[in-house]
């Protein structure tokens, strides 16, 4: 008896010990495959995965269209899905384990009712962790009325709560508060320093050559740094590995052209993008001398290299090139180029711990150039900006994902050159190079508390330091002003310390889901700046002075809070949200009165540092499903400012202060051949300073000023714009065509660009958006610029 009781508890020991191998081995098998897009063999991020009969199980494809899925029991069916694709079901068997498999999907016929424009799961904004952060897909983009037809990024982007614009047609962005310099916009991690054509009228993105952006408002993550606002992140999409496809547009003022396809084998994949404007070749077809000898260009190239080394390993490599060109009557040039390019290898280290690398560098040069035989200058200066970044990624199941890195930049502001031409009395002029090397170290982690609140926390730290080659000026009592005598001058060898900043930039964010269709959230972040720019526009030119924290310039700092509500409703249909939020700025920089910049190697004694806070709430009502797509949105906002020598030490607003901003965009598909899009925007008036009397100089009439800056405003702006689409139908053929017709102001308002004021009686100056004051003081010596009123476009669109 004894014998078999034991021989049992040994047979019962050898089964429990086999089941639980059993049980590990089975826990190791994976099944790995590909999802792609029938149609152009382009990958199909965020499939979704899962054995039949158990959803549970599922996964989600990356962003290469790759999942790997943990095999219970073979043979077994899998059910592969994608939003606006029919599903495939297949069967698996041991044998295709060994196998590279693909899921081939096909576009599914949907009717009116179930045209979906998202490029997310529907109940995204509610789950995740995000807040302060914007996405429109670029099929969205590209249905929105653009000026002269040509569609843009940056544009569509101002059209998002809590984004302000700086006037009439213009792409520069201000963000929650901010200036246009403290937003980081980048092309597949490498930023852009001058991100607009023709003065900020057009971006410098091609959407033919887009797969996404993403803009982040608040609650940046802890990888990302170096700007106080936003992060614009925008990436070049990659070309399909089966044939070569192509796609590009006529339009009124520009044409644009993409192609992409495999390079040498499936394993390998090319796109190529270009864009030129040929407004210079109208002018050359007018009588008039004075117009035809005038130049007015652009032009961008893009292109992107795709490499798979191995099944882990992935290279990419991303360039783009463009340049502007003004010029009258060959007596005037400005000009400048943008060259950004980037190399990134992704490896996948193990199933859950993945490793990227990236470097890259953003050259930007700019010019002004003036042929006159007594004052003829050559003034020319660039920039640019290296680094490389590499971060760890690892996922410890659905609950707890974690990351870590570093970046390392290099600033070179090269000096400024004034050269005389000709006979020229000018007297040639330059300034000394300007370096900064800025180290970071960042961490961060996501991690769901429970099944209702999640966290997320992030920190980076920020080592600068302003090196040489280069010179240090001293003034008396230490306190540059543009009459402080200079006691001292350093000059300092190739990257020898000079000036030594650091800063800590926590952040944190909490989610608390109410229940499947309601969450709240909440975050903090505090974000350092080491460069920043010195104007007196606020729309941003192209010879704008960069400035980098140094000696007299310490880096600007920001803390903000946020909290907001987001619900959805009628099955994930409509989205709604609300954020509050509170920016404080520390050390931002200002102008002197009657500050001159660009010609001065001293430029600290013509800035003032001073302090700053924002605060607002924007509201989102969102439709992603449906005949009717878009969204309403409404923010209310204030930003000010406090100076010391700047008026009177009291507070004011930036001239980029808008209280109030009302957007509408409408989308409508009337059938598969017939689209419509209404876009509506109201905002108040940007906050200027109007003069308030005249003096004489030399016989000369010149405006005073109140010594309290931007108490006036422009009138409220506001614009309707509108475009009707019509596409070839689709009978199966190589060439697919479509034209677009949009009118820019549609109803012809006639807002103002800027003002003159010709005559001016002291004390009667004085404007009130409750009259017409401006525009009908004319016969006072008051004109009013605008710049368009009733503007038709046609745009022809095709794709092979």
């Amino acid at each position: 008896m004894k014998a078999t009781a034991k021989r049992s508890k040994l047979i019962f020991f050898f089964i429990f010990i086999l089941s639980f191998f059993e049980s590990i081995a089975q826990e190791t098998v994976f099944f790995t495959a590909e999802v792609i897009d029938a149609s152009n063999s382009s990958p199909l991020p965020g499939a979704s995965v899962y054995w039949e009969g158990d959803v549970s199980s599922g996964v989600v494809a990356d962003l290469d269209g790759a999942f790997r899925i943990q095999v219970k029991s073979l043979p077994a069916r899998l059910v592969v899905s994608f939003v606006g694709f029919e599903s495939s079901t297949r069967v698996i068997t041991a044998k295709d384990l060994d196998k590279a498999q693909r899921f081939f999907l096909k576009a599914e016929e949907m009717s009116l009712d179930e045209i979906i424009i998202q490029e997310r799961r529907p109940d995204e904004q509610v789950r995740n962790m995000e807040t302060g952060k914007a996405t429109i897909p670029i099929a969205t983009i590209k249905n929105i009325p653009a000026l002269f037809g040509e569609v843009d990024l940056l544009r569509s982007l101002q059209l998002l709560p809590g984004v302000q614009t700086a006037g009439e047609g213009t792409t520069g962005l201000f963000v929650r508060g901010g200036s246009a310099d403290q937003n980081l916009v980048q092309l597949d991690g490498a930023p852009v320093y001058n991100p607009s054509h023709f003065f900020g009228f057009f971006s410098v993105f091609n959407p033919d050559a887009l797969d996404q952006v993403e803009l982040y408002k608040g609650n940046m993550p802890a990888s990302y740094g170096g700007r106080l606002s936003s992060l614009i992140d925008v990436s070049l999409r990659e070309g399909n590995n089966q044939q070569v496809h192509g796609e590009g547009g006529i339009g009124t003022i520009s044409s644009r052209l993409t192609l992409d396809g495999p390079l040498f084998s499936e394993k390998s994949t090319f796109v190529i993008s270009g864009r030129r404007t040929y407004a210079d070749l109208f002018l050359k077809l007018s009588n008039d001398t004075d117009i035809n000898n005038n130049k007015l260009n652009f032009h961008d190239l893009s292109g992107k290299l795709s490499f798979i080394l191995s099944e882990k390993d992935k290279l990419t490599v991303s360039s783009y090139q463009g340049s502007d060109f003004l010029g009258l009557d060959d007596q005037f040039g400005l000009g400048w180029t943008n060259w950004v390019s980037s190399v990134q290898w992704n490896r996948n280290i193990s199933d859950n711990l993945f490793f990227d690398l990236q470097g890259y560098h953003s050259r930007y040069n700019y010019s002004v150039e003036l042929d006159d035989p007594s004052t003829g200058f050559e003034w020319k200066n660039n920039l640019s900006e290296s680094g490389i970044k590499g971060i760890w990624t690892f996922l410890k199941g659905e609950s707890l994902q974690t990351y870590w890195g570093f970046h390392s930049q290099f600033y070179h502001f090269a000096p400024i050159a004034l050269n005389p031409t000709g006979d020229s009395s000018i007297e040639p002029f330059d300034t000394n190079a300007k370096n900064g090397l800025l180290n970071n170290l960042f961490a961060g982690l996501t991690y769901e508390i429970t099944s209702k609140l999640s966290a997320e926390a992030g920190l980076r730290w920020g080592f600068y330091n302003q090196v040489g080659k280069g010179v240090d000026y001293f003034y008396e009592g230490d306190i540059p002003t543009p009459n402080a005598p200079i006691m001292d001058t350093l000059n300092y060898r190739t990257l020898e310390k000079i000036k030594f900043y650091q800063g800590l930039e926590p952040r944190v964010a909490f989610r608390y889901l109410i229940n499947d269709e309601f969450s709240l959230k909440t975050a903090y972040n505090r974000n350092f700046q080491y460069v920043q720019i010195a104007s007196n526009s606020s729309a941003g030119l192209p010879i704008d002075r960069w400035i980098l924290a140094g000696t007299y310039v310490p880096p600007i700092r920001s803390d903000q809070v946020s909290l907001g509500l987001f619900r959805n409703f009628d099955n994930n249909r409509w989205e709604f949200s609300v954020e509050g939020y509170y920016k404080d700025f520390k050390n931002i920089i200002d102008l002197r009165n009657g500050a001159q910049i660009l010609f001065t190697d001293q430029v600290e004694t013509e800035i003032l540092t001073g302090n700053g806070w924002a605060y607002g709430a924007e509201f989102l009502l969102r439709k992603n499903v449906g005949k009717t797509t878009g969204w309403l949105a409404y923010t209310w906002s204030r930003s000010w400012r406090k100076t010391p020598g700047v008026s009177e030490g009291l507070k004011y607003n930036p001239r980029y202060d808008r209280p109030h901003d009302i957007t509408l965009v409408l989308n409508h598909e009337f059938s598969p051949s017939w689209s419509a899009g209404l876009t509506f925007i109201y905002t108040t008036g940007q906050a200027v300073s109007f003069p308030v009397g005249l003096y004489s100089v030399d016989l000369q009439p010149v405006p005073l000023y109140s010594k309290y800056r931007n108490q006036d405003r422009f009138p409220d702006y506001h614009r309707m714009d509108a475009s009707v689409t019509w596409r070839n139908a689709d009978k199966g053929r190589k060439w697919r065509g479509s034209w677009n017709f949009s009118i820019y102001n549609l109803y012809g308002r006639k807002n103002p660009f800027s003002y003159e004021f010709r005559e001016i009686y002291n004390d009667d100056i004085r404007y009130s958006k409750e009259d017409d004051g401006p525009i009908e003081s004319v016969r006072q010596g008051i004109v009013m610029t605008y710049l368009f009123t009733f503007l038709p476009s046609v745009t022809y669109n095709f794709e092979f």
